[in-house]
């Protein structure tokens, strides 16, 4: 069997649920988070090394790769899998993100939005259309819609018309990405629910996208600077307003407290840079809360990093040798640390999917922040 995209949830435990998304090129365990490989890579680590950490899935960026090197490009070489050397599913962005992140590069449409490239100051057209086309050439197993994240201080009409003019893009990028042919046969495509913290406009979106139909649905919009406990009180009712049997990904989430306290407001799907760019500066997530391996008190420490984490890094170095490689700048410090956090990040979602399974993510959430927030050292 060979399935373009089925999703099961194999238990529940209040609103956290735990399942499987199956796809061509593998399983997805949910809870599952992506590591972010932007530029077809996920920084300071070999795709070998990023599967070994328990990774399923990683992240793609359209408008990067659209830039450097090039949609078409990576078509001619085999497709993005091949070209990075990854043969698990990949989940491509639409590119729209950027209409935020690089606002003052960008013109926005009804037809799409104009970017100047941040590169080399060429000027790109990137449409619902063009995003499809752009995630089908790199060969994307699921595949986003193209859609406008507005800034969350915005009025709520400014926030209105732009979670209205996403619809009109989502069903777009629904038309592009089904006459795709065998791309649109073989790979998923998720909407994205947008209305920034309002409830109202929240509800108007999921009930757009869910007319319009998608494999799964991400809630997008969040995590662009509102605050967790915002981002949390929109999560009581954003998740819930979308199907109930498709997968449910926040987008660009998150610190590890972000991810436990969104699994248990019933999402499925998380990616964020944070593990990666945070482990190339020289910080590390533990089960005891967060470390700074810049800090003197590490020099002459002969732990590892974590003692209950099994990751390469925990069993091989110390926390005075990982100090003295960031102090250093050494690149071996980012590969370790980079490598410590995904890890880390990946026996968190395990452990959430194994406390989903036993009826006791309660008690693992609490036990979770008990032992995060009374270990960190800064």
């Amino acid at each position: 069997m060979n399935p373009r995209f089925e999703f099961s949830i194999h238990a529940t435990d209040g609103k956290a649920r735990t399942g499987v998304i199956r796809m061509r090129r593998g399983e997805i365990r949910t809870p599952a988070f992506m590591p972010v490989g932007t530029a077809a890579t996920v920084k300071a680590m070999k795709p070998q090394d990023v599967r070994a950490t328990g990774a399923d899935i990683i992240l793609g960026n359209t408008y990067h790769l659209m830039l450097r090197p090039g949609a078409e490009r990576v078509a001619r070489l085999g497709g993005l899998h091949k070209f990075m050397n990854w043969d698990r599913p990949i989940l491509t962005d639409s590119g729209g993100y950027q209409v935020m992140s690089l606002s003052d590069l960008r013109k926005i449409t009804e037809n799409g939005v104009t970017f100047a490239s941040h590169l080399d100051g060429s000027r790109h057209l990137l449409t619902p259309e063009r995003s499809m086309e752009i995630q089908r050439l790199l060969g994307s197993d699921i595949v986003m819609c193209f859609d406008e994240c507005p800034k969350i201080d915005q009025p709520r009409d400014v926030i209105a018309r732009s979670m209205e003019m996403s619809m009109r893009w989502a069903k777009r990028s629904r038309n592009g990405f089904d006459s795709g042919g065998e791309h649109a046969e073989s790979s998923a495509l998720f909407g994205i629910q947008q209305g920034a913290l309002d409830e109202g406009l929240r509800k108007a979106s999921a009930d757009a996208l869910t007319d319009i139909g998608f494999d799964g649905y991400a809630i997008g919009g969040l995590a662009v600077g509102e605050g967790q406990e915002a981002m949390f009180s929109t999560l009581e009712f954003a998740p819930g307003q979308l199907p109930a049997d498709r997968p449910r990904y926040l987008m660009g989430v998150g610190k590890p407290d972000d991810l436990v306290g969104a699994v248990e407001r019933g999402v499925d799907m998380f990616d964020c840079v944070l593990p990666s760019r945070s482990g190339r500066n020289g910080q590390a997530f533990t089960w005891n809360g967060p470390l700074n391996l810049r800090n003197a008190r590490h020099a002459e420490d002969n732990d590892p990093l974590d003692e209950r984490c099994k990751c390469p890094t925990c069993a091989t170095y110390s926390r005075a040798y990982l100090h003295h490689l960031v102090r250093s700048g050494e690149i071996l410090g980012s590969m370790l640390m980079t490598e410590h956090n995904i890890s880390f990040y990946q026996q968190l979602m395990q452990g959430m999917r194994d406390a989903i399974s036993a009826g006791t993510f309660a008690q693992f959430a609490a036990d979770f922040r008990r032992s995060y927030f009374g270990g960190r050292d800064g």
